[in-house]
Parts: structure tokens; sequence; C-alpha cells
């Protein structure tokens, strides 16, 4: 144990002598950030295809609630459209969130920002530092280390993202062992307060956890499974802060069990969800030949973490209220005519089933902003993606009439391996095809 994390340390440290984390005026300042392009970026060829990532609104002069107020996204304009129950019903839930004005709304959009330019910064940095490293100081047991690492991620991925582990394998195999190593850290972290030792866990070990994942990212992992991801983070051009988010969802579960609209929970879901978006990007590569700006597609990231989370809650309505918990807005099930004890009873009324079409059309608008950014990722990247941007389990729930305070939505095994050529054959079409698709409809 002690060996092979000293092995990895020090292999680690070779490769990034400076702090991942600290922040550089050079990558702020400027429209253009010279580092988009590079293979870590922009997918291709080792050459570099230089693009462009932010216009003038965005440089550090303009205050922060005007940058991001134009990446068309649905975090930057609030429209979580949960339109009204039914066309006879006067009480409709508002077109526009009040996320607008309201801080914790956003927190996402800046965080999104925040990490573009990091990870700018990081190719860079990486880039400097890899350039200064000597093939005579290789260990040679570290292949085969982490190759087993990797292989216990695999291993994970298989058995718990079955339909997504299958979308991975048209990775590159640097790409597939990377998202395999960073879907195993979420899955770890989530069952810390999900899982079956759940109720013993405490805020201070989640601190505990934190400092874990601190001391990986600066090349010091405590176990197999956290040297697979700290070898992907001294690869790729990856920021700790989406990880240090993803800690503080599971801080604000052990601590909340209702919100009281869908502003608070659309920031709880970022946490636990949308981060796993901003932590992928990086790994994933954009396609060479799109024109989206970095941001957008971070966006997009974003918004597929937010549907496929708003998705589970949809789907565990029954399993959390035996737990004692609701994450559903407190406010809109008031507009709904509905109580804490209508969702305690878990009877399906028809005041339930309008309720469940408006939640329902907002998670599929999320998925909807978030095939927008998988389509500009890497060729080689997109089918894994897409195959969460299928919303079968939506389509599930209203199947069963919207019961899903006793029975549990899921996708059968035959309707995912019926997904994966739909995904394949729609990840073939590149971002230019795509635009020029849609001029020619218009």
């Amino acid at each position: 144990m002690l060996s092979y994390s000293s092995t990895i340390s020090t292999h680690t440290l070779i490769a990034d002598k400076r702090s991942f984390f600290e922040s550089n005026g050079n990558y702020t300042s400027s429209s253009y950030i010279p580092a988009v392009g590079f293979s870590e970026l922009r997918d291709g060829d080792v050459h570099r295809t230089f693009g462009r990532i932010f216009t003038s609104k965005y440089e550090r002069k303009i205050p922060r609630r005007k940058r991001g107020s134009n990446s068309g996204s649905l975090h930057a304009y609030s429209k979580y459209a949960c339109v009204g129950i039914e066309p006879a019903n006067t009480a409709n839930f508002p077109i526009l969130s009040s996320l607008v004005a309201n801080p914790a709304g956003e927190v996402a959009v800046k965080k999104v920002y925040d990490v573009v330019l990091k990870q700018a910064a990081l190719v860079k940095r990486q880039l400097r530092s890899n350039a200064d490293v000597k093939p005579d100081l290789a260990f040679p047991r570290t292949d085969s280390l982490l190759k087993e690492a990797y292989d216990r991620c695999r291993e994970v991925c298989e058995e718990y993202a079955k339909t997504f582990y299958l979308g991975t394998l048209l990775m590159t195999p640097e790409r597939r062992r990377a998202i395999w190593a960073i879907y195993v850290w979420c899955r770890r972290t989530d069952e810390l307060v999900d899982g079956p030792n759940a109720s013993h866990i405490t805020p201070s070990a989640l601190d505990r956890w934190e400092k874990r994942l601190e001391d990986l990212f600066a090349g010091r992992p405590y176990d197999m499974l956290d040297a697979a991801l700290s070898d992907t983070v001294s690869k790729f051009p990856v920021d700790i802060q989406p990880f240090k988010d993803m800690i503080e969802g599971m801080r604000m579960d052990l601590k909340k069990s209702r919100y009281e609209n869908f502003d608070e929970l659309y920031l709880y879901c970022y946490y636990v969800a949308g981060t796993v978006g901003l932590m992928s990007v990086p790994v994933m590569g954009i396609a060479p030949e799109s024109k989206a700006t970095t941001e957008s597609v971070y966006n997009s990231a974003l918004a597929l973490g937010i549907a496929n989370q708003l998705t589970n809650i949809l789907r565990d309505v029954g399993e959390d209220a035996r737990r004692g918990r609701i994450y559903l807005p407190q406010d809109e099930l008031a507009q709904a005519g509905l109580s804490e004890e209508d969702i305690f009873r878990g009877k399906v009324t028809g005041k339930w089933r309008n309720f469940m079409r408006s939640q329902i059309k907002r998670a599929r608008m999320f998925f909807q902003e978030a095939e927008k950014g998988v389509t500009e990722l890497s060729q080689a990247s997109r089918c894994g993606l897409l195959c969460c941007c299928i919303d079968k389990i939506l389509d599930e729930i209203e199947a069963n009439d919207y019961d899903n305070f006793a029975k549990r939505a899921y996708v059968s095994k035959a309707k995912k391996l019926l997904a994966l050529p739909v995904a394949y054959g729609r990840s073939l079409i590149s971002p230019s095809s795509r635009k020029q698709s849609r001029h020619a409809k218009v």
C-alpha cells in the first residue's frame, strides 16, 4: 500500500511541479485563450486548432452578473418553463423562474465560467510541465499498477452503468479510462449519504473525504481507485472545484430534506449531478469543427446533470418519502393543491398526474438543452453521452400512470440495447452538419 501510493505520488508530481489551482491573470483578461484547441479541449490531431471561447462580454472587467447572460442556456435565462397543470387551471407555475434575481441561481453560471477559465489555464500549465518530464524518470511498476486501478474502475462502471459503459467503449482508451475513474469517484461519494452506511455518515466524515480528494489531486492517492483518478487529473485539465461542489451537495443531503422552490432544488441538483458534467467535458474533448463556445458546451453538460437528477427525483418519489425526504418544490406542490401528507399517503390522483406532467416536461427541457452541447463533443465521446440524453425513465413514469409511489420506473435491458445504435448513429453527425441541416429547414 505504501509503496503503491508513493509510486503514484512521485510519478504525478514529476508531471506537475506546480499547483493546478493557482490563479493566473494571463488567462482571464483576454477574449481569446490560446490554450483552447489542444487535444484535451478540441479533439483531433496533436496540432493546434485554436478557437474562441469567450467574446468581449466575458472579460474580467464586466460584472459577474452579466457573464453568461447571453449563453443561450436554461441556466442563463432560467426558463424552467413549468407550464400550467392543465389549460383550464388558473394556478399556473411561473414561466420564468425567480432564479433570475436569486443569488442561488447565479452560483451555477458563475461556476461554469470559473471552471472554463481554470481549464484553459490548466491546459497551458500541463503542457509546460509535461515538456519538463524526462523519460528516464518513469517508474517501471507504475503502468501495471495503474492498469489494475483502471480495470477496477471499469468493472464498477460496467456493473452499475451498463448502457453508459457500452458507450464509453467507443472513446479513445485514454478517455474511457479517465471517465471510468471519474464515474467511480462520483459513485463512491454518492454512496456516502445514499448507501448502506449512510446513517453513520457525519459532516466530519465528509470533511475527511474532501481532504482525501485534495490529496489525490496533489498526487497522494489513498487507495487503488483514488490512484486512477489521481492519474486522470494529472493527464487532463480537470479542475478540483466540481468535485468539491459534489461533496457540498452531500452535506446538503445531511441537513436538508425539503426544498421551498425550484431555485433551491436546482442548486442542489447542480451540486450533486451538474458537477459531473463539468468534471467530464475536459476529458471528452470538443470536436475541432465545432463553432460552439467552450462555455456553452459546459452549460449543456451542466444541463445533462440537472436533467438526470430531476429524472431520478421523479423516479424515486415513493422511496424518498419512505425515508422522510421530499425532493419536490414545496411551492409548486401547494400550487397544484398537494401537501406533504398527499406524498406520504402515496395515492395517485388527478392533481398528482397533472403535477407530474409539468415536472416531466421541465426535465425534458433540460435533456433537450443537454443534447445541444453533447453534439459538439468529439465524435468518439458523443455516443456515451447521447445514451444519457435519452429520457426513457420519464416515458416509463408516464406508462405507469404517474404512480412513482409504489412503482419504480426502469428501462428494460432490451430498450437500453436498442438505444445504443440510435445514439451511435446520431454521434456520427458532425456539429457542422447539424447546423447546415437546421439552416436548410429554415
